[in-house]
C-alpha cells in the first residue's frame, strides 16, 4: 500500500474491498510505545471523519502502566476522561503478519495535542516549513536478539539469557547466512509495511543487529521508526526470539544506538546544507544548524535519552558521546557531520540510543538545529581525533542522569519556546517520575557489593 493511496475515502473503500470487520489502530505514548485497539468497520468509518475518544491514561502512565503522580494534564484529579484522537489515513499500512489486516496511526487532538509526541514533532516541522525548509530524516537502530520468550526472561529474572548468536562477529556474512530466513522475513515485513530497510547487518556483540531505515520526510521517518521497533519485536516473538531496544542491556557490551540522520531541503528540493567551495561543503545554514544542536543538547537531553538506562550508555570508549561535541566524519562525537553530494550531505545525531521515542527525539534534533539557524549560533571548532581524550568546556557537558536532565529541561527557556510550556512541563514531569521510580529500586550490583561486607 502506498501513501498516495490512503485518503480517508480510499482507505474505507479498501477496508470494504477486503471485507475487514475490524481495523487495527495505534497511538504512541510518551515512551514511544504503541497503544491501540481493533476497531469495528463502522466505528472506524466514523473515526475517520470525526476522530474518536481514547482514555487519556495513556498520557498519564509510564511504560509499566503505573500512574504518574506529578502531571497536570490527567490523573485522578481529572478522573481520566477520553482524549480526542484524530485518525491519520496517510499512515495506513498493510499488516501482513495478520493476513489482510490494516494498521493505522493516530495522534492526540484537543488539549492533549500539546503533549502528544507526534503532534510535538509536527509542530517543529511546521516551524521548519515556515522557514522555507523541508526536513529529511532517517533512523538506524541497533537491537539484540535472544532465544527467549516473555515468560523465560521473567523466570530467569533477566539474567543468564541466551543470545541468538554468540561472540562478536560484526558485519558477519557467516551469521547472516546461517540466519538468512529471519533476515529475509524482517526485510520483507519492513518493505510490506512501508518502512524499507536500506541496510541490515550484524554489529559487534552476541545477537546484535543494526538496521538502517531508508530516508524520508521527517514525520514519515518517525512513523517508520516507531513501527519498526514494535513490529520487529512482534516478528521476533512469533519466531521464538525476543528483541530488546534498551540503550544498554549488559555492562559487558556497548549500548544500542538509535542514530538520527537529518538534512534540510529548500522548497524547490535543493540542499540547504551543501555549498561548494566551503569547508566540508558546509553552508552557513548547516553550520548554524549544528551550532544549535550542540548548544541545546545538554538542555534537551531528556528528550533524547529518556530512560534511566540511557545514561549507562554515555560513557567514554563505548561508541557513545559524553559531551556535546561535533566533528566531520568523527564517530567519537555527539554530532557527526557527513559531507557529500547535495543529496547526501547531512548531520548524524549520535547521542540518541535505541530506547528513544522517535517523535520526541526527532523533535529535539531538528528543533534545536532550526533554533540555531534562527539565532545564527556558531558551533565550537570541530573535534579532530578522539573526543573522549580531550577536555571540553563545562557548558558542553551532558547531564549524567535522567533526573539531572529532566531538571535542566524543565528550566530551559529555548525548550519552552520550541516545544511549548505544556509539553516541557509534562515531559519533564514524566522523566522525573521515571527517575524516582528507579530510586526506589535495590539493584543486583548493590546486593552483591554491600550485602555481606558492609
Amino acid at each position: 500500500m502506498s501513501k498516495a493511496e490512503t485518503t480517508a475515502k480510499d482507505l474505507l473503500a479498501l477496508v470494504d474491498k477486503r471485507g475487514l470487520s475490524h481495523v487495527k489502530l495505534g497511538v504512541a505514548d510518551a515512551d514511544g510505545i504503541l497503544r491501540g485497539k481493533y476497531m469495528s468497520r463502522d466505528k472506524f468509518a466514523s473515526a475517520l471523519e470525526n476522530g474518536f475518544g481514547f482514555c487519556d491514561v495513556v498520557l498519564g502512565w509510564d511504560s509499566n502502566d503505573q500512574l504518574y503522580d506529578n502531571v497536570s494534564l490527567t490523573g485522578w484529579h481529572t478522573a481520566y476522561p477520553d482524549a480526542a484522537v484524530r485518525v491519520l489515513p496517510e499512515t495506513a499500512r498493510d499488516l501482513p503478519l495478520e493476513g489482510e489486516m490494516l494498521f493505522v496511526l493516530g495522534e492526540f487532538a484537543g488539549r492533549a495535542e500539546e503533549v502528544c509526541p507526534r503532534g510535538t514533532l509536527r509542530r517543529v516541522l511546521d516551524r521548519a516549513s515556515g522557514m522555507g525548509f523541508k526536513v529529511k530524516s532517517a533512523v538506524e537502530f541497533e537491537f539484540f536478539l535472544f532465544e527467549e520468550t516473555p515468560h523465560s526472561v521473567r523466570d530467569k529474572r533477566y539474567a543468564g539469557l541466551t543470545p541468538m548468536t554468540p561472540g562478536f562477529f560484526g558485519y558477519s556474512v557467516l551469521r547472516s547466512g546461517v540466519h538468512a530466513e529471519f533476515y529475509a522475513e524482517l526485510l520483507k515485513l519492513c518493505a510490506d509495511m512501508r518502512m524499507p530497510i536500506e541496510g541490515l547487518h550484524t554489529e559487534t556483540g552476541p545477537g546484535v543487529l543494526e538496521a538502517a531505515i531508508e530516508v524520508s520526510d521527517a514525520l514519515e521517518a518517525a512513523d517508520r521508526a516507531v513501527l519498526f521497533k514494535t513490529f520487529t519485536k512482534v516478528l521476533a516473538q512469533r519466531r521464538g526470539l525476543m528483541a530488546t531496544f534498551m540503550a544498554r542491556w549488559s555492562k559487558d557490551w556497548p549500548g544500542q544506538s538509535g542514530h538520527i540522520h537529518v538534512s534540510l531541503q529548500s522548497d524547490d528540493g535543493g540542499s540547504v546544507f551543501h555549498e561548494e567551495g566551503r569547508a566540508h561543503a558546509m553552508s552557513d545554514a548547516m553550520r548554524w544548524f549544528v551550532g544549535g544542536q550542540q548548544h541545546l543538547m545538554p538542555d534537551l537531553l531528556a528528550m533524547v535519552s529518556p530512560t534511566v538506562n540511557s545514561y549507562t550508555r554515555l560513557i567514554p570508549g563505548f561508541w557513545a558521546p559524553t559531551d556535546a561535541t561535533w566533528g566531520v566524519e568523527n564517530r567519537t562525537c555527539a554530532l557527526r557531520v557527513i559531507p557529500g553530494s547535495p543529496k547526501s550531505q547531512r548531520v548524524e545525531y549520535r547521542v540518541a540510543a535505541a530506547d528513544i521515542n522517535p517523535y520526541v527525539a526527532l523533535a529535539a534534533a531538528i528543533g534545536s538545529g532550526l533554533w540555531g539557524i534562527e539565532n545564527r549560533i556558531e558551533p565550537d571548532s570541530a573535534i579532530e581525533g578522539n573526543a573522549y581524550a580531550l577536555r571540553h568546556a563545562p557548558e558542553r557537558a551532558l547531564p549524567r542522569s535522567l533526573g539531572e536532565a529532566a531538571a535542566r529541561f524543565a528550566a530551559s527557556a529555548p525548550a519552552k519556546e520550541l516545544f511549548g510550556e505544556a509539553f516541557v512541563e509534562h515531559w519533564a514531569a514524566t522523566r522525573d517520575w521515571e527517575q524516582r521510580e528507579f530510586n526506589k529500586a535495590i539493584t543486583d550490583w548493590e546486593l552483591e557489593r554491600y550485602f555481606e561486607i558492609i
